[in-house]
């Protein structure tokens, strides 16, 4: 039987993963066992501007955040 692993995100960006994604990933990676180990559950971790922030789920959930009137011909442009 063979199997394969998809990573969701860079499927949706489409490509292979870049070096600072993979940066990226391991930072987010150690954040999120750094919130294990001091058992602050109940949030996740997030990217504002270049730092790496732990952010209440509840808060993350809120409210829905739309793409502005004016940037959805981006989706057009990349959309087939």
């Amino acid at each position: 039987m063979e199997t394969r692993s998809v990573v969701l995100g860079h499927v949706q960006r489409g490509g292979s993963p870049t070096a600072y994604d993979r940066v990226l990933a391991t930072r987010f990676g150690i954040a999120a066992a750094d919130l294990i180990k001091n058992g602050d559950f109940g949030k996740m971790v997030s990217l504002q501007g270049e730092k790496i922030v732990a952010v209440p789920l509840k808060e993350a959930v809120k409210a829905n955040r739309v793409v502005p009137e004016d940037m959805r011909w981006l989706a057009k442009v990349f959309s087939p």
